[in-house]
């Protein structure tokens, strides 16, 4: 049910007074209570499978993508450019885009069946081409954004899915409830984001955890550069050493944890301690790390229990939550969870 801005409860009230002065409205509550309330419509795609030796077809979900050009401006939306179903445009960040969008949203689908970023089938928005020389991608609680880079440093960030996927991650959580952008909390929000961002490519590409690089931002350097990526949830810290951006300052594990007031208390630095604890339980579970470790964390985060301002130790003790009421307290899941989170310095707290 679409919830009104009049409660249910009011109408039932109305309904079922019988005082005569009321009886028109008693009247329109009962009518209204008993309307079939519109729900959005949700597109809908012809999927072929095979099962033995027939040949299956169901009706999926399909996203609905719209990609827009801001054309080197800091004006959003921008110019709507391509749409769903549309054909493939002249201009290839469009169309990583919206390839990207496309990739991202099967992943979420097929793996969590989650209908889009609010899972009611809204529409993936994205803006390319944002300012310029724009070193960045971001989500504005609306849409993704794009930059194409200065050309030097960074040469694009719709060239990986990964981005792509980080930044409908950050819608995603913020649907689920949301975690501040400070601290820990922020730290996890940047973190949740990489998770499925590397998800969303190994899916894509149809890799297992011990197959993947686990690197996110894989592409968006240029050649000069001397670095992978922007991190490495496999080993944080270790994704560029670049004489003009400096070594990846991130930590994979508490005692190297970075005390900042920089960065809303270093969402992006601290975020390495919790994606190394990702990648320690996909690679213990092993197989498509989406399958059980993703599912553990993708329930964590949509459960609706766990508080804003989470910190490093709540998350870890929701995730064994999590992976408890999926598996059973005695899994190799729930195993596999306590001693990633002991491997990167929060095992005490956890296991609480």
């Amino acid at each position: 049910m679409i919830p009104g801005i009049v409660p249910p409860f009011l109408l039932d009230r109305l309904a079922s007074t019988d005082d005569p002065r009321l009886a028109r409205a008693a009247a329109a509550a009962r009518k209204t209570l008993a309307m079939p309330r519109p729900q959005r419509a949700t597109r809908r795609r012809l999927r072929l499978s095979i099962d033995g030796d027939a040949l299956v077809a169901e009706a999926v979900p399909a996203p609905d993508r719209v990609v827009s050009d801001a054309r080197n401006t800091e004006n959003l939306p921008g110019r709507r450019v391509r749409s769903e179903d549309e054909p493939p445009s002249v201009d290839s960040a469009v169309d990583e885009a919206y390839d990207g969008l496309g990739a991202t949203y099967d992943f979420f689908w097929d793996a969590f069946a989650r209908d889009g970023i609010d899972a009611a089938g809204g529409s993936l928005l994205a803006t390319v081409h944002f300012g310029d020389d724009y070193d960045n991608a971001f989500w504005n609680g609306e849409r993704m954004v794009f930059g194409d880079g200065d050309g030097e440093v960074f040469v694009g960030f719709t060239r990986s899915l990964s981005v792509i996927a980080h930044e409908l991650g950050h819608g995603v959580t913020e649907a689920a409830g949301g975690l501040e952008y400070q601290g820990q909390s922020g730290a996890l929000n940047e973190s949740l984001s990489d998770v499925f961002g590397a998800l969303a490519e190994q899916h894509h590409r149809g890799e297992r955890a011990d197959e993947a690089s686990w690197l996110i931002g894989s592409g968006i350097f240029a050649e000069a550069v001397q670095g992978e990526a922007l991190r490495s949830m496999k080993a944080p810290g270790t994704a560029y050493d670049d004489d003009v951006l400096g070594k990846d300052p991130q930590p994979g594990h508490m005692r190297d944890y970075v005390e900042t007031d920089d960065d809303n208390g270093g969402v992006h630095i601290n975020s390495g301690i919790p994606n190394r604890a990702f990648f320690l339980v996909a690679t213990q579970l092993g197989g498509f790390a989406w399958e059980r470790a993703g599912l553990i964390w993708y329930r964590t985060l949509t459960a609706g229990t766990l508080s804003p301002t989470a910190d490093f130790a709540a998350f870890a003790r929701a995730t064994l939550a999590a992976a408890a009421t999926e598996y059973g307290e005695e899994s190799e899941e729930v195993a596999a969870v306590r001693a990633a989170w002991a491997g990167v310095g929060v095992e005490e707290d956890a296991a609480a």
